[in-house]
Parts: structure tokens; sequence; C-alpha cells
């Protein structure tokens, strides 16, 4: 069905070896979302594990199938780049969120906000209007 024992053994070994890291970082990163206190500490743990796991799930892929088509197959790589654009930018959107509630709620122990930045004063041009003598105007 999917050829896998024509796959030559150092390859099949390279594919195993990066389907266990990744199988494994994912398993890390569970064991963290459900083992860490709080919110802010429970974001990290899945995050890594989902864009290191995934990451070497899908160079494994990449390899089975480029090995076994005797051509390089990059398809895989659409997807990694999606993950590793869309779970920082999710991570950073769910951090913000729970710190504006935890702010608004008074929840002990989060920063306070940011200073407001201090106003600009406004002043006269320090740069005096050069007029050249060759200029049209």
């Amino acid at each position: 069905m999917t050829h896998a024992a024509d796959l030559p053994d150092w390859a099949a070994l390279l594919v195993a070896l990066l389907l266990v890291v990744g199988a494994g970082l994912g398993l890390i990163g569970s064991l963290g979302l459900l083992r860490l206190r709080s919110f802010y500490d429970r974001m990290h743990a899945p995050t890594l594990g989902t864009t290191l796991g995934i990451g070497s799930i899908l160079i494994g892929s990449m390899l089975f199938h480029t090995v076994l088509q005797s051509r390089l197959v990059i398809h895989e790589l659409l997807i990694t780049v999606f993950m590793v654009v869309t779970t920082p930018v999710t991570l950073t959107l769910l951090a913000r969120a729970a710190l504006y509630r935890d702010r608004r709620e008074g929840v002990e122990g989060v920063p306070p906000p940011p200073p407001p930045p201090a106003p600009v004063e406004k002043t006269e041009n320090p740069l005096p209007d050069v007029k050249y003598p060759d200029s049209p105007r």
C-alpha cells in the first residue's frame, strides 16, 4: 500500500528517529500543559512542543517521500511555514488577552500596564526654510 518496505534502511532509521523525536516533543508539550500551574506558564510548553514536534515530523515526512519518489518533495514546507507563522502569533494574542483580563479583574501578581508615553512638546521647526538661488521658486 505505502511502499514503506522499499525504503532503504538508513532512511527508514532516520525517518523513525525524526517521528519519535517529534512525538516525544508533542508529548512533553502536552504534559507541560497539564503539569504547569498558571496560564502564563502553560502557554509555553505546548507552543514549543507544537512547533518543534511538528517540525520534526514534517522533516521525517519530507525525507520519506523524497527517498521513495527519488525526487525532492517539499509539500510539507507549506505546512511548516503556516505552523511557524501562526503559532507565535496565536501565543501572543492569547497572552495579551489573558493579561488584559487579569489586569481588569485585579489579579494579584500581574504586572501593571506600562505608563503612557510622555507628550511631545510642539516646537517651532528647528530647521529654517532654506532658499536656494537656483531653485525655480
